[in-house]
């Protein structure tokens, strides 16, 4: 009997370990610099929204800022044929990010300057007809990977 109700203690248990781990992102304990207090999530300023048209020539994985974990990075052509690089986020989060060489997509996102050159954060990038991605808030650019993941799940129902 003790036995028994050992074991129904345990499986209780490890049914609320389980249950509670769900509930907060894959996050690094060190966010490699992608925190939303950071040097890098400062760059986020909502007065330099923008959206643009474009097709993805590349997608690359490197850090934004020297001594940052490697970000996705994407590099598209606007329909003026100006090349654009696009902070997507940390690898950590968006390693499977439906993205894809080739795609014609609309971006959402604020321009920055970072290290002297111009780059585009993406908030949202949409493909009609195939897929929605969103790795921000467009109210206040509070990153995705900063949340729990309930409140992502929230955030990306209500698309």
């Amino acid at each position: 009997m003790l036995k028994r109700t050992w074991m129904v203690f345990l499986a209780v248990g490890l049914t609320a370990v389980v249950l509670s781990a769900g509930t907060a992102v894959a996050q690094p304990k060190d966010m490699g610099g992608w925190e939303k207090d950071g040097v890098y999530n400062g760059f986020y300023k909502l007065s330099e929204a923008d959206s643009l048209k474009a097709t993805i020539n590349s997608l690359e994985e490197a850090p934004p800022l020297p001594g940052m974990s490697p970000g996705l990075i994407l590099e598209v052509e606007d329909r003026d044929g100006e090349k654009i690089m696009v902070h997507v986020g940390p690898l950590w989060f968006v390693g499977d990010a439906p993205m894809r060489k080739g795609d014609e997509v609309k971006i959402k996102g604020v321009w920055a300057e970072i290290e002297g050159r111009e780059v585009f954060l993406m908030s949202k990038v949409k493909k009609e007809g195939a897929y929605e991605y969103k790795v921000r808030l467009t109210k206040d650019g509070t990153p995705f990977w900063t949340m729990t993941e309930d409140e992502v799940a929230r955030e990306r129902a209500a698309e």
